[in-house]
């Protein structure tokens, strides 16, 4: 702030009143600020007190007090979050990786990325504790559903967030995730084409198989372990984008995720108490363009506790599924060649 200043009345302010006076002179001053120092004094014309409505005369002396540093308030502010600092920390435990373009973090199941109806705590609303040293907050730049978890990638600034939602929305970025489902697939390895549509139902909207008006929906699939012939560990690799589309495609399978009663009803829980009745789906992996020099940023995110609990008593190791993202992405830069109408003859899956 400057110092206490007196200012003589010029002819050309003769008449004004003392508040437009100080709109003209001072815009730094607000309405109500220039009420609130008149009414402490702080304000005099020739030494006595004044009102807003006070008409200036040429050669009058008025007292201004220090003005304040209005380009300091109107700055962005940076690292300030409103949240509690045990919030700004649960954010930031989910960061696993970070540079000046992008964020990965590790969501946990159960968290929303964006609020809904009934939903108001949500990873969206928590991202200004991801601002570290940038003036502007990470955005989002593709989803997880709620009880879905593992890496979820953001951007840092504009011109990441558009090179990466259109690697999103194109086929330049790859994820693979794994799953625990309620049954032995039909091959070890294999492709699933089914059409999705969304359809409301009395559990809400849900996505469906239909020929006829269903977007086109194509997963790749391996198996990487099982128990008997009730549950297998898969990986899934989704070469489209569609609401539920590993959800429904395994449900469409026969082998509904476990704990996901939506697509699987009571055979999404045949293990019982054995394991969490959570969802067992993990966003294990993301490949992608870097957006900053187009290198291949590859992101791993670690089980959540839930599946970590299942794994352990299932006797599943969990080095054993990364060769399967090799397999997986190998055989995704041949199927994308293949037109999907030659797909289209296929019910359920095609083994590679």
């Amino acid at each position: 702030m400057s110092a206490v200043t007196m200012v003589k009345v010029g002819t050309d302010d003769g008449g004004v009143r003392l508040d437009r006076w100080f709109k003209k002179h001072y815009p730094a001053f607000s309405y109500i600020q220039v009420e609130k120092m008149l009414r402490k004094g702080q304000v005099r014309i020739d030494g006595k007190r004044a009102k807003a409505s006070s008409r200036l005369e040429p050669g009058q002396e008025i007292r201004v007090p220090p003005v304040p540093d209005r380009s300091a308030e109107n700055r962005p502010k940076r690292n300030e979050p409103t949240m509690s600092p045990e919030e700004i920390q649960y954010v930031r435990d989910m960061v696993i990786y970070r540079d000046d373009s992008v964020i990965a973090l590790n969501k946990p199941a159960g968290l929303a990325v964006q609020g809904g109806t009934g939903q108001s705590r949500h990873l969206d609303g928590m991202l200004e504790a991801l601002c570290y040293d940038k003036q502007e907050k990470p955005r989002l730049v593709h989803r997880l559903d709620k009880d879905t978890s593992g890496v979820l990638l953001l951007a840092r600034n504009a011109n990441s967030a558009r090179i990466l939602t259109k690697s999103f929305k194109g086929k330049t970025a790859k994820k693979v995730y794994w799953a625990l489902v309620a049954a032995v697939p039909p091959q070890k390895k294999g492709w699933i084409y089914l059409p999705l549509e969304k359809q409301a139902g009395a559990q809400g909207e849900k996505m469906v198989i239909d020929y006829d008006t269903g977007k086109e929906a194509l997963t790749l699939y391996n198996m990487i372990d099982k128990v008997g012939r009730k549950a297998a560990w898969i990986a899934l690799m989704p070469l489209t984008g569609r609401t539920h589309q590993l959800r429904a495609h395994c449900g469409a399978l026969e082998a509904p995720i476990l704990g996901d009663g939506k697509y699987g009803g009571k055979d999404a829980y045949p293990l019982g108490n054995k394991v969490s009745k959570d969802m067992m789906l993990h966003a294990r992996e993301i490949a992608v363009p870097h957006p900053e020099d187009g290198t291949t940023l590859r992101v791993k995110a670690d089980l959540s506790p839930h599946m970590v609990e299942a794994w352990k008593a299932l006797g599943f190791k969990q080095g054993h599924g990364d060769d399967a993202v090799d397999l997986l992405e190998g055989y995704a830069g041949d199927l994308a060649h293949c037109p999907p109408r030659e797909l289209r003859d296929f019910y359920k899956s095609k083994e590679f």
